[in-house]
């Protein structure tokens, strides 16, 4: 055979080199034949340790395979069968098959430190993180000493796991060794104390070290940047320039995160210029950064210039383009974007491009192109990706598309804290309350601990469906977990006291803010009005005054409505007026609104029809139907008719406007156009909303619709407002039976009244809650005058407290009186 032959002729090396390139079978062949002469061959070991060697420099992993399974066949005529076996184990390691390596490694009786090493590294390189640890620990209990190249490799593996009291007894170990001041271990020290929180330590390591490199520089600078603080970093960067160590590209890299979290443009600008001056812009690691920090200074023109002069891009400077787009609101120039990386074949987009992609569909409610990145998702297999699952998730929320976005939820197959915010919150968006109530409380049962954003959607659902208990129960987790104190946490727990009634309690956490901003204040004033206290709401706008806040649009919407449920009409001028005059800012849509509202109430139609007349731009439906309401509250039919007539050339006529036309003609015995309007909103296949009232009894909510006999212990409902009735009567209660808009007989009327769904809820919190505990009802329409009287006169037989909250405000019952002096 001429291959024989010609290897008889070559020398070791010779032969490595020339015959690794050969078909791997006729390799082995040639060695296993013995067909050097002890001259030119000194084992077979040399051989195989060379063809080993050969293959890690050509990281050929078939051959690799090959080789080994050779080996194992041959171990007999081996002589060091645990060198051959460290050399396949490097091979694999270097081919980034750890667990091959690994278990390589297991067959080795004494591995050397170099191994150990090797695959440490490998692990925290790779992960699993813990396998390095636990490779360390291992290390210990077989009696091999660690080196100087052992500890940087384990703590970086302590750093990605954030394993602060690991890695503190790691730093022990290389203390006693001697190795606490060589500059790699210091280094990797100081990563893994800053990536922990605990940068004193860290700098404490950092002022130890006898010499620091450029890298040991960026470790320390890197750290402060990670936790913002912006002021160290800088100092840290000019104490770097003053030792006499010049900033790299990792060095910027690090910098620019505090820089554009702090919005320092003018930094940011500096360091674009240093990169320039030394050549360093044209990495696209460093464009990147430079990219990212323009775009969170709102500067997306000098983003975009900087991502088009960087030569080469990668996935992730892509990502960050489009994520710059997002952040600064040109969301049509990132699907641009998108749909340009898409179609170059060399680029694929990441998760974390759909991510924000997906944020953009989000921000433009644009549901098919959501539907459509979902699509591009699920054929790229992100969809199981829970940061992209996340976002589909708002994507259909958002959109208001809420049943879509439950089946979505429920076939994730895994789901983090982010994933139950964002069903929550859109479920509470979509005002699917109650079922937001129940995935939070499957959350807890999951396992998953709810965070900070997660609380701030879910109290928004005890907020709508007055569940006091709940709210009470997630201000209490809040506490312990400590968010009592943020300022989000804070806004939402004065609205939702608000809502269920504790006025009270909202202005305690109010008054116990650290920090309060305009929502803090807005949502006291806005609280203040809803339960009629228009001068306790007056007071909180000066005191925000004061303070030194300024208001804005919502702060008068909120102070407008208190000034009308409180019947305060010269107030409710002055502050119209007052806000463009004295704070500058422009009535829009929803102010005028308020004001229509506030002289409807008081009666004063004509003054109303005259200010809607009077405005400078067209009315909308909301400002005709706050006048058709007030025209309902005062049976004013004539104005009612032209209001509703305005409605109707507006082409948005609905149901409610409709009842409220019809409620207006019943009123004053109109019956045939009562009968007409009925019939028309039934040709135009509108229902009436029908009035609904709940009550919270031991967390669990109860729900009643007028004449209701659903409920288990209806029959007891019944009966107990047959006794209220009894004594009602006989503290001079009588029926006000023209708010029945119903053509039927009078003893008819009264049985009709009496089960009235608020009236309902009364009853079922009679029976269930102690005597003289308050009662709590939330209706979803106004509440009736009839049910209004009633409830006054329950209060004195009862002896407790009665809230109600109705569509517009809080009623609170007590001593046969209402807080709204009979004005709503």
């Amino acid at each position: 055979m001429l291959w024989l032959a010609t290897a008889r002729r070559l020398t070791r090396r010779q032969f490595v080199d020339q015959f690794t390139t050969q078909p791997l079978a006729l390799v082995i062949l040639v060695t296993t034949t013995h067909c050097f002469s002890t001259n030119t061959l000194t084992s077979l070991d040399s051989y195989y340790a060379n063809l080993v060697q050969a293959c890690i420099r050509s990281k050929s992993l078939p051959q690799a395979k090959k080789i080994h399974q050779h080996l194992l066949k041959n171990t007999t005529r081996l002589k060091d069968t645990s060198f051959l076996l460290e050399k396949v184990a490097h091979l694999y390691i270097t081919c980034n098959q750890v667990d091959l390596a690994s278990r390589v490694f297991d067959e080795i009786p004494q591995p050397s430190v170099i191994l150990w090493n090797l695959l440490i590294r490998a692990y925290a390189w790779n992960g699993p993180f813990e396998r390095a640890i636990h490779l360390y620990y291992h290390l210990l209990q077989s009696g091999v000493k660690p080196t100087k190249y052992t500890y940087p490799f384990v703590l970086k593996a302590c750093s990605g796991l954030q394993a602060l009291e690991a890695g503190r007894e790691i730093h022990e170990h290389a203390k006693a060794l001697g190795l606490a001041s060589d500059i790699y271990v210091c280094t990797a020290l100081i990563d893994l104390y800053a990536k922990c929180g605990d940068l004193v330590e860290a700098q404490t390591v950092f002022h130890g070290m006898l010499y620091k490199d450029v890298v040991a520089w960026n470790a320390m600078i890197a750290g402060f940047s990670l936790h913002g603080l912006h002021d160290d970093t800088i100092q840290m960067l000019v104490q770097m320039q003053k030792a006499g160590t010049s900033p790299n590209a990792s060095t910027i890299v690090a910098v620019l995160p505090t820089v554009a979290q702090a919005n320092a443009l003018s930094q940011g600008k500096a360091m674009h210029g240093f990169s320039l001056r030394r050549s360093l812009s044209g990495e696209v690691v460093l464009g990147t950064g430079l990219l990212d920090m323009y775009s969170k200074c709102q500067c997306i023109a000098y983003a975009r210039r900087i991502f088009d002069a960087i030569d080469v891009k990668n996935e992730v400077c892509w990502s960050a383009m489009i994520g710059a787009y997002v952040i600064c609101d040109s969301t049509r120039e990132a699907m641009a974007l998108f749909d340009e990386m898409v179609l170059r074949k060399e680029i694929n987009p990441t998760p974390v491009t759909l991510g924000s992609i997906l944020r953009a569909c989000t921000k433009l409610t644009d549901l098919s192109r959501g539907r459509r990145v979902h699509c591009y998702a699920i054929k790229s297999g992100f969809d199981l990706n829970t940061m992209v699952g996340n976002t589909i998730l708002s994507v259909y929320a958002k959109c208001g598309i809420i049943d879509d976005a439950v089946k979505f939820f429920d076939k994730m197959n895994s789901k983090d804290t982010v994933s139950y915010s964002a069903i929550i919150s859109g479920c509470v968006q979509n005002g699917y309350a109650k079922e937001a109530l129940l995935i939070f409380h499957h959350m807890q049962l999951s396992g998953i601990d709810p965070d900070l954003a997660t609380m701030v959607g879910v109290l928004p659902a005890c907020s709508h469906l007055a569940a006091l208990q709940h709210g009470a129960c997630g201000h209490a987790y809040s506490i312990v977990h400590g968010f009592g104190t943020d300022t989000s946490i804070c806004n939402v727990l004065i609205d939702m006291y608000s809502k269920c009634g504790k006025i009270n309690r909202g202005r305690q956490v109010f008054d116990r803010m650290v920090t309060r901003d305009i929502i803090s204040w807005n949502a006291m004033i806005v609280g203040y009005g809803i339960h009629g206290l228009g001068m306790e709401a007056i007071s909180q706008f000066h005191h925000m005054l004061a303070a030194g806040i300024k208001p804005d649009d919502v702060t008068f919407i909120g102070l407008l409505s208190a000034c009308s449920h409180s019947g305060l009409v010269t107030e409710g001028k002055h502050w119209f007026s007052a806000m463009s005059e004295d704070f500058n800012i422009t009535p829009r849509m929803e102010h005028y609104i308020c004001m229509v509202d506030l002289l409807g109430r008081a009666g004063l139609l004509a003054e109303a029809h005259v200010f809607i007349q009077k405005m400078p731009f067209e009315a909308d439906v909301r400002v005709w139907s706050a006048l058709l309401a007030a025209c309902r509250v005062h049976n004013n039919i004539e104005l009612g008719e032209e209001a509703s007539k305005k409605i109707q050339g507006k082409g948005l006529e609905g149901t409610g406007n409709l009842v409220l036309l019809s409620n207006i003609y019943s009123a004053v015995g109109r019956w045939d156009d009562a009968a007409y309007v009925r019939i028309k909103q039934k040709g135009q296949g509108l229902k009436k909303s029908p009035g609904c009232s709940w009550v919270e009894i031991n967390g669990i909510i109860h729900g009643f619709v007028g004449g209701d006999q659903s409920h288990p212990q209806s029959a007891q409902i019944h009966e107990k407002l047959e006794e209220l009735l009894v004594d009602m009567k006989r503290l001079g209660y009588c029926a006000e039976n023209s708010f029945v808009l119903q053509d039927v007989e009078e003893e008819e009327k009264e049985r009709i009244l009496l089960y009235h769904s608020e009236k309902l809820a009364i009853a079922y919190a009679i029976l269930s809650l102690r005597p003289g505990k308050p009662i709590l009802v939330t209706k979803n329409l106004r509440v009736c005058g009839d049910c209004h009287a009633a409830i006054k006169v329950i209060t004195l037989i009862t002896k407790r407290e009665i809230i109600v909250r109705d569509l517009s405000r809080f009623h609170h019952f007590k001593d046969g009186i209402c807080n709204c002096a009979d004005f709503w």
